[in-house]
């Protein structure tokens, strides 16, 4: 393949997960991706599934925790997961926090220096990396879903969100879901953004379907155990803006459990389901 390193392959479920690493123009840095090929890549390019993992995740961390090949090969569904941040950026202080800088891109294009020379994590998602999974795999341009996990969940959402059309089916697990209003949020925007807060709205999924903008129907799960639930996910606010802007949403509560991947192991079937059931 040309342009893209392979890291490391594995059969799995009938397909192959494997492990990629290419330089990137958009952020100016090698950048790595995982990707699954389902079965059904033998007949011709299948449709894909975009998984965004949360802070301190990498490309690795889904496809090892969650178990979600067996599905994706079950439905006929490439799975690609990109890395969280670029890393190596020479930049000061980049690994000091885990919840902004390495490990913690939010999917935005940062405008502070310095960051903004590298941290352009929606030009990467939304252009770079579709483009190098055509031309290197067997996915189909057409049919795109988008989903992803707390960080991730934010970043599929607002993706979504503010690239209509680019995705046919969207899910969050425990997503942040209001950045604006909470800690997480403010640390990121604040250093990537500035202290513009109308930019800042620009990535706020609630703010953004209060704005009137709109995704295809919302799958969110959340677990209520989660140590994050009240202080930095706030999943009632997307719920209360999505019906005050009748935007479809499906936001299932789950008693007992936590943030963590056990509970993405337990939802992520009815997730593929979800989006192999507007790509297939």
């Amino acid at each position: 393949m040309e342009g893209l390193t392979t890291l490391e392959e594995h059969a799995c479920f009938g397909g192959v997960q494997g492990f990629y690493e290419h330089a990137s123009d958009v952020i100016g840095l090698p950048m790595r991706f995982g990707v699954y090929q389902p079965p059904q890549i033998a007949q011709g390019p299948v449709p894909v599934l975009y998984y965004l993992a949360g802070l301190t995740c990498n490309e690795q961390t889904f496809a090892i925790k969650a178990g979600a090949q067996r599905y994706a090969a079950e439905h006929g569904l490439m799975i690609v997961t990109p890395d969280t941040s670029p890393r190596n950026t020479g930049v000061e202080g980049a690994d000091k926090d885990w919840d902004f800088g390495i490990g913690a891109g939010f999917y935005l294009d940062a405008t502070e220096v310095p960051y903004a020379k590298h941290w352009r994590m929606e030009s990467y998602i939304t252009e770079e990396v579709p483009e190098v999974v055509a031309r290197a795999f067997r996915a189909s341009r057409g049919a795109a879903g988008i989903f992803g996990h707390s960080m991730g969940g934010h970043g599929a959402l607002t993706l979504a969100l503010r690239h209509p059309g680019m995705y046919r089916s969207v899910s969050a697990l425990a997503p942040i879901c209001a950045p604006m209003e909470v800690p997480w949020g403010h640390k990121a925007f604040g250093g990537y953004l500035g202290h513009d807060t109308a930019r800042w709205a620009e990535h706020d999924a609630t703010r953004l379907i209060a704005s009137g903008k709109r995704a295809p129907k919302l799958l969110v799960d959340q677990g209520l155990a989660d140590q994050f639930l009240e202080s930095q996910l706030r999943p009632e606010l997307l719920e209360a803006a999505c019906a005050a802007a009748g935007q479809p949403l499906e936001l299932r509560r789950h008693k007992a459990y936590d943030h963590g991947y056990f509970f993405v192991a337990t939802v992520v079937a009815d997730h593929v389901a979800h989006h192999a059931h507007a790509l297939t």
